[in-house]
């Protein structure tokens, strides 16, 4: 139909319904007619798994746009749309230049106006400002604005991550539910309702594209979503066009032989990618573990000598401040970099579901205390972690909280060599007053300062940690399941290929595999038939009593949907289905497993960096740089006493060399903190690396990780420290005289 015909058939129907109805009616039909057809669907399902993040962003960005409204370079606008489009971010290229462009000029103002009053309060009066943390921040700014416009690219890179892991069992879905049903609209929402954001957010995309007539047919939405992924993932696209060729065969074998061809290409391309990364991967995970780690804990040992040359000699606490901006901010930055990059690189692969996520599951999230057989006590980790913390901090903290409130020095031993709260002048006013005094520099205030790492590192892990423990108990379970549901599988579909109903098929199975976690599941589902008079469909999906319940597996509760589906057609139909699905999922797990033996060398190396050798290192470097700092610090107090007794050092340089060091108290913090800082992003890439986007266990494995290198660090920190320092303190007793 012609548009000129399509108006005038328009203005007949509103000429029609005013005769009869009157003028209101029509326009009321106008404005329907008008309205902007849309998916209920998809804009809740939208709203409710679209990242809170994304939205946050979204709206920064066009906010800003209205502010600044710039233009863009069209080369650069076309790479920027295209992420935009993939992360479903409503957003002009112009808004996020925009952004990056207010952002930085605000931390720049903010920043260089804040640094400047410190760098004022750390002088004192009569004291010349440093210039150091304006400059600091300015250049900081600066770096933001390429690094604010990289935020698409990054989005899209961890969006497409996301879907990488899903992109297996896509295919899998799609041909699941192909085989039995030859229909592609069907089999995507098949698809989308079993698979988890962001690739059900695209799949849902493609029908929300035909429901508002923005593509005619489904092919033509399909195509424009494999647009997106020939550039990153072509064995999907061609195992997609396989599927869709599927559609147009005749032969039924030919139609199935397809189907299987999909899959198998998915396959040998996932495995062949990622045989690729990881050979690939030595090399940027050699320079990250050099420039990240070892250099810059190595540093720590010549750090101490530097800062006592070089630093401020009136006033340690600035050059604490300095090396915290360091260690705590510009290291960390550049690592998280670095790793990201890498990450950005991996191809697809597979990667676990965070079901703390589903509704019914949100509870396991927290902690669960048994204290009857009809009371449980249930509360956020969180609690328990701020409670850990407050307490850290309170210990650790004690040394400066005790000279705030006028608590003199005192000693471990008679001599007064061991000190705990040590408050020294500089070496420019030996006679200061109290409140002058910068400290504490004793080693009882610096073995009090690992209780704030200790506090710090056991709050965040023991939060992670119990957030997943109970969930990713189930997933195990569940997991457990799916590596022998294939034997099942296969079980049920002879059984139902005999002839035999689905729910005798299910007792005869559950009685087969008894004492396995299959069984389990079968058993389940032929109480609910035989005892609580459910239907098969009901005693497989109910909300409350389903079998699915106890194991909320996406792949199980597929292999259960197209059974319900297929065994409206026959039990031999129903077997087929069956019997295919086993195959596709014995296949499945075995490209898996030789997935993980290609990445096992990178992995434990990274795991023996996380959870050994890194809190090692930087333990025992703690331990040598106090000792290096408490010689320092008695040297420049030793050599400004014979200055001013008027010893034969009197008005030389050599009084000038030495400055007072920065206490190990902040010193140690500062890299403790690091060493926090660093396993959280070491662990976030090596789980990355081997599952993919797998928030539950990675949440697990930093709880793990950090309670374990938290404690190896303390322990070998104190013990190193607690050694050196006995040893420097009795040469330094019998190598200078007192003062």
């Amino acid at each position: 139909m012609q548009e000129k015909d399509y108006e005038e058939l328009l203005q007949k129907y509103k000429a029609k319904i005013k005769e009869e109805f009157g003028e209101e009616a029509a326009l009321s039909q106008d404005s329907k007619v008008q309205q902007k057809v849309s998916s209920k669907e998809y804009s809740e399902f939208k709203s409710e798994l679209f990242p809170g993040h994304y939205s946050l962003y979204e709206k920064a960005c066009n906010f800003s746009d209205k502010i600044l409204q710039l233009k863009n370079d069209p080369k650069k606008n076309e790479q920027l749309q295209k992420n935009l489009d993939l992360c479903h971010l409503n957003v002009k290229p112009s808004g996020v230049n925009s952004l990056a462009i207010l952002v930085a000029l605000v931390f720049i103002i903010i920043g260089g106006v804040g640094g400047f009053a410190i760098s004022l309060l750390l002088a004192g009066e009569g004291g010349s400002p440093s210039l150091f943390l304006p400059i600091f921040f300015l250049f900081v700014g600066l770096l933001l604005i390429p690094a604010m416009q990289k935020i698409p690219e990054f989005m899209a890179n961890t969006w497409r991550m996301k879907a990488s892991n899903q992109m297996v069992q896509s295919v899998f879905y799609l041909v699941t539910y192909m085989r039995h049903t030859s229909n592609l609209e069907r089999a995507i929402e098949f698809a989308a309702d079993h698979l988890e954001p962001p690739l059900s957010l695209d799949f849902r995309k493609i029908l929300w594209d035909i429901e508002t007539q923005k593509y005619s047919n489904i092919t033509e939405a399909a195509e424009t979503f494999l647009q997106i992924w020939k550039e990153w993932d072509k064995d999907f696209v061609e195992s997609f066009h396989l599927i869709e060729s599927s559609l147009y065969e005749s032969s039924e074998d030919r139609r199935l032989a397809l189907l299987d061809k999909s899959l198998e290409v998915i396959l040998n391309g996932t495995y062949e990618n990622m045989l690729h990364y990881a050979h690939e991967l030595k090399s940027p995970m050699t320079m990250l573990h050099m420039l990240g780690i070892i250099l810059p804990v190595l540093g720590l040992v010549i750090l101490p000598l530097v800062v006592s040359f070089m630093g401020d000699t009136s006033n340690p606490f600035t050059t604490t401040v300095y090396i915290a901006l360091l260690y705590n901010f510009a290291l960390p930055a550049a690592v998280f970099y670095l790793g990201k990059n890498i990450l950005s690189k991996r191809p697809a692969g597979y990667g676990s579901a965070d079901i703390s996520e589903k509704p019914e599951l949100k509870s396991f999230r927290n902690v669960k205390i048994n204290m009857g057989k009809l009371v449980t006590l249930s509360f956020n980790p969180l609690l328990l972690s701020l409670v850990i913390l407050i307490v850290g901090l309170a210990i650790g903290f004690s040394p400066i909280i005790l000279h705030a409130f006028g608590a003199k020095d005192f000693a471990f031993n008679d001599s007064g060599s061991l000190k705990m709260l040590e408050y020294v002048c500089s070496t420019d006013n030996l006679n200061c007053k109290e409140e002058e005094k910068f400290g504490p520099y004793g080693l009882g205030a610096s073995m009090l300062s690992l209780m704030v790492i200790l506090g710090l590192g056991l709050a965040v892990g023991l939060f992670f940690k119990l957030r997943a423990k109970n969930v990713i108990e189930i997933r195990n379970r569940t997991k457990e399941l799916e590596e022998e549901f294939a034997s099942a599988l296969f079980q049920l579909g002879n059984r139902l290929g005999d002839g035999l109903p689905a729910e005798i098929a299910f007792a005869k199975v559950a009685e087969t595999m008894r004492g396995t976690t299959s069984g389990d599941f079968f058993s389940l589902a032929e109480r609910n038939i035989t005892k609580l008079g459910m239907g098969l469909e009901q005693a497989i999906f109910d909300s409350k009593v389903g079998a699915l319940v106890y194991f909320p597996s996406e792949v199980i509760q597929s292999s259960m949907k197209v059974l319900s589906d297929s065994i409206k057609k026959g039990p031999r139909i129903a077997a087929q289905a069956l019997l295919s699905m086993s195959r596709y999922i014995k296949e499945i797990r075995q490209v898996e497993e030789r997935l993980k033996d290609l990445m096992a060398d990178v992995i434990s190396s990274m795991k023996s960096q996380i959870q050994f050798l890194t809190p090692s290192i930087a333990g025992i470097v703690i331990g040598i740089t106090s000792m290096i700092s408490a010689i320092l610090t008695r040297l420049s107090g030793q050599l400004a006493c014979f200055s001013k007794g008027g010893g034969e050092f009197a008005g030389t340089a050599a009084l000038d060399m030495f400055g007072l060091g920065v206490p190990t108290f902040y010193f140690q913090v500062v890299v403790g903190i690091y060493i926090i800082q660093i396993v959280y992003i070491l662990t976030v890439l090596s789980n990355g690396i081997e599952n993919g986007v797998d928030k539950l266990g990675e949440r697990f494995e930093l709880g793990k990780n950090m309670i374990r290198s938290t404690i190896l660090y303390c322990a070998l920190a104190g013990l190193v420290m607690l050694l050196f320092n006995l040893f420097a303190t009795t040469v330094m007793s019998t190598s200078f005289a007192t003062c």
